[in-house]
């Protein structure tokens, strides 16, 4: 489904690597491949950005970017490897600090969150209600860690086609906002009791026609058999071989969007109704890099490598009534 409910784009002159918008002011702080930061002004319709001032921040790609309010600074971290803080009154630079490998998120105030931010994560959101962690990665993947005391449950979510990039959990409505690098926005029901992904087990022959897989020379010199490959249910968790998992299904009680691999007997087990899809799939036709709610309007920012800033009326998809806590704007 083509995402046909943008208000507003901006074209810049370089491709955008990160952004802040602070809701209240409608204050958007753009960073760009060049070490630039650029801040635009939203109009009271939604209808505009007006350019404000330049930044002139970083020596390279600015990776990160934070707004205070309270004191009218512009933090911001970048691959130069330094951290440098901006006064948005006069545009003057107030202080730079330089690390020895560039930093690639600024969180506040849960600077504990920065522990998560290695490695293929590329997104992340906490929700303190609920004391959620919900991490995107360049695996297509989303993880939800549940820091509130479930004892470390964790679920995943597949369903989409390119690193996630952007993630936003909306409280009130129970749904979790995603978006990817090729464009693609989801929207994730999180208001059913979902279940968690099994853990790979490990096996040296298929645990359900026992045939060997390659690596046991031992089963495979007794049997005079070749050994197979070896595969996973995802609905399961067991190790089988490719003639006990020929079926593909989707699961999207379990996250699975997508078709994956299930073995023959899980396939079995799964019926229509358990095949509907949890999301609603979405085409920005842009790519996204960076993405802010502004949660009580109902409205979404984003911006991406393609140099493209727009604004989107999320309202028709994620809940437009006082009851959702969106207002009318």
């Amino acid at each position: 489904m083509y995402f046909n409910n943008c208000l507003v784009m901006v074209f810049l002159a370089a491709p955008c690597s990160a952004m802040a918008y602070h809701h209240d002011s409608r204050r958007i702080f753009v960073g760009q491949d060049n070490g630039a930061i650029m801040e635009f002004h939203i109009s009271e319709d939604f209808n505009k950005m007006n350019f404000v001032k330049t930044y002139p921040a970083h020596q390279n790609r600015v990776s990160a970017v934070i707004f205070c309010l309270g004191v009218e600074w512009v933090i911001s971290t970048g691959h130069d490897k330094c951290v440098s803080w901006m006064c948005t009154r006069s545009g003057n630079m107030l202080g730079r600090h330089y690390f020895t490998s560039w930093a690639s998120c600024l969180q506040l105030p849960h600077p504990f969150i920065l522990f998560f931010l290695k490695g293929s994560v590329a997104s992340l959101w906490w929700d303190p209600v609920q004391r959620l962690l919900f991490s995107g990665a360049s695996d297509h993947s989303i993880i939800l860690w549940d820091i509130g005391g479930r004892k470390g449950r964790t679920l995943l979510l597949q369903g989409h086609h390119d690193k996630v990039q952007a993630i936003c959990y909306i409280q009130l409505t129970r749904q979790l906002v995603s978006c990817s690098a090729d464009g693609g926005i989801a929207i994730w029901n999180m208001d059913i009791n979902r279940e968690e992904a099994p853990q790979w087990l490990e096996s040296d022959s298929c645990q359900k026609c026992e045939q060997p897989f390659f690596w046991n020379i031992k089963q495979m010199w007794d049997t005079k058999t070749l050994g197979l490959r070896q595969h996973h249910c995802r609905k399961c968790g067991q190790a089988v071989c490719g003639k006990c998992s020929t079926k593909r299904s989707s699961y999207p009680i379990m996250g699975f969007e997508f078709q994956v691999r299930v073995c023959d007997s899980c396939f079995e087990s799964i019926k229509d109704e358990d095949r509907t899809s949890l999301a609603t799939f979405h085409e920005g036709k842009h790519n996204i890099s960076h993405m802010s709610m502004d949660i009580s309007r109902g409205l979404m920012v984003t911006c991406g490598s393609d140099r493209i800033v727009k604004i989107w009326d999320m309202t028709p998809v994620v809940g437009c009534s006082l009851a959702t806590g969106f207002s009318s704007r």
